[in-house]
């Protein structure tokens, strides 16, 4: 078996594809595209994903491109620990609680919309932050909502068995502390991630603990 993880350290999708692997116990070799330094424009990494993003999977010669569409072939290949419910109905309300920050959310503030600001509007980094802040937040409101609306959420979001959704959420509050977003607002989405973080699957994944990443005091 070769499972190969084409991250960047600050990648939340990224960080989402390394906790799934962890809680699964599969070995991988991480492979850093420095987006940063537009290495995923690059020739190499252009043939492996035209869309220039990461992550990519490579497993046995297969490449699976997408968080979600990784976390669910992460699923059914090593489908123990579960982590994606078989009823149709827990099953779509996990997805769509995750969609929430993978579809919703994330994709407002990454590196390329950030830029794109920047270079069509002129936003500096200050108001880049606040652009950013703006969509953590709405985010944040909306999973609270949800979380209480769907009123499964013990340890965890839907009761006290780690699923996808609550993979998701992580990599959503990960993000919004890095952007240093209120998250008084959203106690029930803060609780669930306070006991993600005390699964070393979730805690050595944090994109602050992989290599490149600015040290910390």
């Amino acid at each position: 078996m070769s499972v190969t993880l084409y991250g960047f350290w600050r990648s939340l999708a990224a960080y989402r594809v390394r906790v799934a692997l962890n809680l699964k116990g599969i070995p991988f070799e991480e492979i850093s595209v420095n987006l940063a330094g537009g290495e995923q424009f690059g020739e190499a990494y252009s043939a492996l994903n035209p869309q220039h993003v990461v992550p990519l999977l490579k497993h046995d010669g297969n490449e699976v491109v997408q968080s979600l569409a990784i976390l669910e072939y992460i699923e059914d290949i090593w489908p123990n620990p579960k982590l994606i419910p078989s009823a149709p109905l827990d099953k779509a309300e996990v997805k769509a609680l995750a969609l929430i920050t993978i579809a919703d959310t994330h994709p407002l503030i990454v590196p390329r919309v950030r830029n794109f600001l920047n270079k069509e509007w002129g936003l500096d980094e200050a108001a880049q932050t606040k652009w950013a802040q703006h969509w953590f937040t709405k985010g944040n409101e909306a999973i609270e909502n949800t979380l209480i609306k769907l009123g499964k959420s013990k340890t965890y979001s839907f009761g006290d068995e780690v699923t996808i959704a609550d993979i998701a959420l992580a990599s959503h509050v990960v993000g919004a502390k890095l952007f240093n977003v209120d998250m008084s607002t959203a106690p029930t989405l803060n609780s669930i991630f306070t006991n993600c973080m005390k699964l070393p699957s979730f805690a050595d994944a944090h994109p602050l603990k992989q290599p490149g990443a600015p040290k910390t005091s």
